[in-house]
């Protein structure tokens, strides 16, 4: 290309810029149904933008003049200001187009525009620059296509980060039990759509930027038609779940998303207002794991009960007290005694049995109603253990556990 071709070519496309444009957004509207349906204001942006890569590609073909003379040889602009000019093209509109219009629907427009200028060639350029020209264009529109792609990049980053806070924000609330209005506020502002039960589910995180942890949350969720929102906490991943019967199950099923390390989750609740009590559970839960080296993955808070009572947890005292002594306190008979000598004598029913002067099919029928009545087996080590926690707590504050 000559000097005086590619100038002559330059100022011809410059006059034709605002015609391309023109052309380019009639296309669009003929051959792109979804574009039709744009509002007034998206349409005007695209041709915003239509015009601003028009004027780009001036420049672009100036600064690749500009390089040629001073070198002696043709070549394009530096990569560094080709992307400038590409990115240049994309801040003619607002942030909100790229909310408003996907980036397969932008590679769309692109195509268009690229159509109608290489259509225009002919009278555009110079006599004999038809090849050149395109060349060029092709090129310039690489680059478009990547400026384009950095844009999109940039808003899901943005997107991302905006949902992680707000998802925080919201956990943060759920802990801290603030109002109804508050919860109900923040999660509207995510778009949670209320399911029940509710539960939440605690455990370390697996590191890296909060977005990155909860995309991955996110990408497993959908999978099984839950909602869920999340927040890390300093080393901690608090997932609160939403629609999920089995709150165990499903947390099973997110259990890739969290680090190496215990995942407690709370009691189900029937609404995101009451889910603090869940957090409680599962938090307090997570402290006292380690108590227990051989517990689940992830393990339910109420099988924690006896090592979250010794770490001081006072909603699980409460428990042990009231629903498991309590229980047995109120049920009367015999069971007590029978339950202490059966734990004295290290689970063994025969010794059980002679202690108490009794056969021993009384000692497995007592063993039994004390099962029916708290819903641990004493003949289970595991349960046996939080039985006796139940037992030493209970007597250790004998007032409040005769009371429902």
């Amino acid at each position: 290309m000559t000097a005086d071709g590619i100038e002559e070519s330059i100022r011809a496309i410059e006059r034709a810029a605002g015609a391309l444009a023109t052309t380019s957004v009639a296309r669009m509207d003929e051959v792109l149904p979804w574009f039709r349906g744009l509002p007034a204001d998206q349409r005007s942006w695209v041709m915003l933008v239509a015009q601003a890569g028009v004027r780009a590609f001036v420049a672009w073909l100036r600064d690749t003049q500009a390089n040629r003379g001073r070198r002696g040889e043709d070549t394009r602009p530096d990569l560094r200001r080709t992307q400038e000019l590409a990115d240049e093209i994309f801040e003619a509109a607002p942030r909100t187009l790229a909310r408003a219009i996907s980036l397969q629907q932008t590679v769309q427009l692109i195509e268009v525009t690229i159509d109608v200028v290489e259509e225009r060639v002919a009278s555009l350029a110079a006599p004999g620059q038809e090849t050149a020209v395109m060349e060029a264009i092709l090129r310039f529109s690489r680059e478009v296509a990547f400026s384009a792609a950095r844009v999109y990049a940039r808003a899901a980053e943005s997107r991302g980060s905006w949902d992680a806070r707000l998802q925080a924000q919201l956990v943060d609330a759920v802990v801290r039990a603030d109002a109804p209005e508050e919860l109900a506020s923040r999660a509207a502002a995510l778009g949670w759509d209320d399911r029940t039960p509710v539960a939440v589910a605690v455990g370390p995180s697996p590191g890296g930027d909060a977005p990155a942890v909860l995309y991955t949350v996110h990408r497993l969720a959908r999978r099984m038609g839950l909602d869920v929102i999340g927040g890390v906490q300093g080393s901690t991943l608090v997932l609160v779940l939403g629609g999920a019967a089995d709150p165990l199950a499903a947390t099973e099923k997110l259990i890739t998303a969290f680090g190496e390390g215990p995942v407690t989750v709370g009691p189900a609740v029937p609404t995101l207002a009451e889910a603090t009590e869940s957090a409680r559970a599962a938090l307090a839960a997570l402290r006292a794991a380690p108590a227990w080296p051989a517990a689940p993955r992830p393990v339910f808070a109420g099988d924690l009960l006896p090592e979250r009572a010794l770490a001081g947890d006072v909603a699980a005292r409460r428990v042990l007290r009231q629903e498991i002594y309590g229980a047995l306190v109120r049920a009367g008979g015999e069971l007590l005694e029978t339950l202490d000598a059966f734990l004295a004598t290290g689970g063994v029913l025969e010794s059980t049995a002679r202690a108490l002067y009794v056969h021993p099919n009384t000692v497995r029928y007592r063993l039994r109603r004390v099962g029916e009545i708290t819903g641990l087996s004493p003949t289970v080590a595991r349960e046996a253990f939080t039985l006796h926690i139940a037992l030493t707590i209970g007597r250790l504050d004998p007032s409040t556990a005769s009371h429902p």
